[in-house]
C-alpha cells in the first residue's frame, strides 16, 4: 500500500541498495505498489531471494543481484548489468549500510575502516557509477539513506562520522550534477524498528532506550521512511535537491536519551584568578 497515486512510477526503474530487509524492503514494497520495477543488491542472497519471493511472486517486478558496494568493479557490474537488461535506470536509493555498538576507545580501525568504507565509499561508488553510466544524459533521481546523527551517535561514530560525510557529498552532487537533470536528497531516520535491526542488535535495547527521547513516544516504522523516499523521488519533489529530510518525529531536536552519562567530577572549571600587583609591566626601552 502507499499514500501516492497508483502507478506513479509505472516504467521507472530504480535501484535499492540493501532491499532485502527492514527499510531497504518497505521501500522496495512502496516501489513495486506504485509500478517501478527495482532491482535490489546487497552481498547477501538468500536475503534478497527471500524478499523477492515475499515482494514478486508473481511478476517479475523485484530482482535481486548480489554485490559488496565497498568494491568498485562489483558496482560497476551492478550498474551495467541494470542498465544492459532494463534499459534505464530512473532512481537509485542508497540504503546499502551498516554499524555495530562500539566506544571510541574500544573500536579497532579494521572495524572503523568497514563501516566508513561501506556506509561512506558505498554511497560514493553507487552514485558516481549511476551518473556516468546513465544519469549524466538521462537525468535521475538519488536518494540517500543517513540517520539521525546531527548531535553526534555516541557508541556508533564510525557510522555518524560516515552519514555526516554522505550528508556533505550529497549537498555537493546536488550542485554539481544539476545540469545533468539530476535530484539528489537524503532521508535520515531516527529510531525505526525492524526484526532485522532489532536482531542486529541483540540484547542491546536500543529502541526501548531511545523511545524517552522521541517527542512521539513511540519509535517509527520502516514504511514511514519509505514513504518519505518515494516522495523524494516523485514529481512532487522537482524543485528540492541536496535537502535532508529527517524522519524522527523531532527526536533531532529533542534532548538525547540514548546515552547516559553517569555523574563525575572530571571536567571542573577553571580558576581563573588575577592580581593586580602580578600584571606585567612595560619594560624600559634602552
Amino acid at each position: 500500500m502507499s499514500v501516492f497515486r497508483h502507478g506513479l512510477f509505472k516504467g521507472k526503474v530504480a535501484l535499492v541498495t540493501g532491499g532485502g530487509t527492514g527499510i531497504g524492503k518497505a521501500i522496495t514494497e512502496e516501489l513495486v505498489t506504485l509500478g517501478c520495477k527495482v532491482v535490489i543488491a546487497s552481498r547477501k542472497m538468500d536475503r534478497l531471494s527471500k524478499a523477492v519471493e515475499e515482494l514478486s511472486p508473481k511478476e517479475s517486478k523485484v530482482e535481486a543481484k548480489v554485490c559488496n558496494i565497498r568494491q568498485e568493479n562489483e558496482v560497476k557490474n551492478l550498474i551495467s548489468s541494470i542498465i544492459k537488461e532494463n534499459g534505464k535506470l530512473d532512481f537509485v536509493v542508497n540504503n546499502g549500510g551498516g554499524q555495530f555498538l562500539s566506544s571510541v576507545s574500544n573500536m579497532s580501525t579494521k572495524g572503523w575502516n568497514a563501516v566508513i568504507d561501506t556506509n561512506l565509499n558505498g554511497t560514493f561508488h553507487v552514485c558516481k557509477e549511476a551518473y556516468h553510466q546513465w544519469m549524466s544524459s538521462h537525468g535521475g533521481a538519488i536518494v540517500n539513506i543517513t540517520a539521525n546523527m546531527f548531535r553526534g551517535m555516541p557508541m556508533m561514530a564510525h557510522s555518524g562520522a560516515a552519514r555526516a560525510a554522505v550528508e556533505n557529498l550529497t549537498k555537493s552532487l546536488a550542485v554539481e550534477w544539476a545540469q545533468n537533470g539530476v535530484r539528489i536528497n537524503i532521508v535520515a531516520p531516527g529510531s525505526i524498528y525492524s526484526s532485522t535491526a532489532k536482531s542486529h542488535y541483540g540484547d542491546h535495547d536500543l529502541f526501548g532506550n531511545s523511545r524517552p527521547g522521541i517527542p512521539a513516544k513511540r519509535v517509527g516504522t520502516p514504511q514511514e521512511v519509505s514513504s518519505a523516499v518515494c516522495f523524494l523521488l516523485s514529481p512532487g519533489a522537482a524543485f528540492i535537491s541536496g535537502a535532508t529530510l529527517r524522519v524522527d518525529a523531532g527526536a533531532s531536536l529533542y534532548s538525547p536519551q540514548m546515552y547516559q552519562i553517569p555523574e563525575h567530577k572530571n571536567l571542573p572549571a577553571y580558576e581563573w584568578k588575577f592580581k593586580e600587583d602580578e600584571e606585567e609591566k612595560p619594560k624600559a626601552k634602552l
